[in-house]
């Protein structure tokens, strides 16, 4: 993993989402089992990708994950939501570099950074993105 910082705050991010945790999540005790965090991740994530101009911007193409990391950091407890906070670390020629946090009750329970290359759909071969992509997501920079 990159050099990240030790303590996030939910505001840090440039995206914000939640999910609410069910019961199904959780081992009896009420602690949310670690292989949900991922599927966290995602959700905020996908709240990227569901703006009209992304979709607009990345017909043709499919993201695809290329690295996936993640600090535990505290623990999680049902029932309740986790707060999701996205942001892109960087931008490459083909690449982005996610970073993420997962909060609950205001505290950090885990930070995460995932890359996703475009891939075009019909090759499956990594592509660069246009200058308009680029500038589009530039607007998810973190400081």
């Amino acid at each position: 993993m990159s050099e990240i910082k030790s303590e996030y705050a939910l505001a840090d991010f440039a995206v914000r989402t939640h999910d609410k945790l069910r019961r199904g999540d959780a081992d009896p005790g009420g602690h949310v089992l670690n292989y949900n965090f991922p599927i966290f991740c995602e959700t905020g994530r996908g709240q990227i990708f569901r703006d009209p101009e992304c979709v607009t911007l990345t017909m043709g193409f499919v993201p695809f994950v290329a690295r996936f990391a993640i600090d535990y950091k505290a623990e999680l407890f049902w029932p309740g939501t986790v707060e999701i906070g996205t942001g892109l670390k960087s931008i490459g020629r083909s690449s982005v570099l996610y970073l993420q946090g997962l909060f609950q009750n205001g505290k950090c329970a885990a930070v995460a950074e995932t890359v996703m290359v475009q891939v075009d759909s019909t090759t499956r071969r990594p592509v660069p993105m246009d200058m308009q992509t680029k500038a589009w997501l530039g607007k998810f920079l973190l400081s």
